[in-house]
């Protein structure tokens, strides 16, 4: 009987240690986000990096540019968002690729990959219609404040271009309405900024640029994409982007 009892108690501390190695295991392992695209990548041992979309389906360019973007190691290390102007949406990529999160986007209605000498300085009522474009090129992301002491996330201070929370305050514009339609064909509508839904700017793009800073791709759609990011060879990088201290809010721009 001795051995039997000894027997038993020896299962019932092993089940024991199983049952609390599993209690630690759920601690230290977070719940899924409910409604998020956020996959989750395996680690990799020594395979060069590639792009992780998950669920998501991004366009053939996306999926270009992500790709290089990795193999070049353009974004020098930290995270990168892609801004797909012709399919008005933001990716939004962890610095191993991984895809964080992907939204609607509201761009520039002027349809064009360049901005005109002095556009920074313009205020809103001066700038044309023929103006009021998204400028397409690489970018270094910086934190900033507007002019309604809100935050944004600069994508160029010179020519006064930040993505932000969605403006709602002009009604006609039906700016929360167009983000929510299934198709882009009604998305240009800004002075050129980038417009997010409220959610995916404050809890995707802003943490991310806060805590690993990111380059900021936006995809042209007059241009060749190899042409504007210099992806023909290794020996012509796209030359970096200056980073910046503190900046002033410009007056009456940034948030458009």
């Amino acid at each position: 009987m001795t051995g039997e009892k000894h027997k038993s108690e020896l299962l019932d501390a092993i089940q024991k240690g199983l049952l609390a190695g599993a209690a630690v295991a759920a601690l230290l392992i977070p719940p899924a986000s409910i409604g998020a695209r956020m996959p989750q990548q395996a680690a990799r041992t020594g395979e060069p990096l590639a792009p992780d979309f998950g669920v998501s389906t991004p366009t053939d360019d996306v999926r270009t540019l992500a790709a290089w973007t990795l193999a070049a190691g353009d974004a020098r290390g930290k995270s990168f968002i892609i801004v797909d102007k012709k399919d008005a949406r933001v990716w939004v990529f962890a610095p191993d690729g991984r895809l964080k999160a992907d939204a609607p986007a509201l761009v520039g209605s002027a349809i064009g990959d360049d901005s005109v000498p002095g556009i920074g300085d313009k205020p809103i009522p001066e700038v044309l219609p023929e103006e009021r474009t998204t400028p397409a090129g690489r970018f270094v992301a910086e934190m900033g404040m507007d002019t309604r002491n809100e935050d944004v996330v600069w994508v160029s201070y010179e020519l006064a271009v930040s993505m932000h929370r969605v403006l709602t305050s002009n009604p006609t514009e039906h700016r929360l309405e167009r983000l929510a339609t299934p198709t882009p064909a009604d998305n240009r509508i800004s002075w050129g900024c980038i417009n997010l839904p409220k959610e995916f700017y404050e809890q995707v793009v802003a943490p991310t640029v806060r805590t690993t800073g990111a380059i900021i791709y936006v995809l042209p759609e007059t241009r060749p994409m190899q042409q504007v990011f210099n992806m023909h060879g290794a020996d012509t990088p796209v030359q970096m982007a200056q980073q910046a201290g503190q900046r002033a809010p410009r007056a009456g721009r940034g948030n458009e």
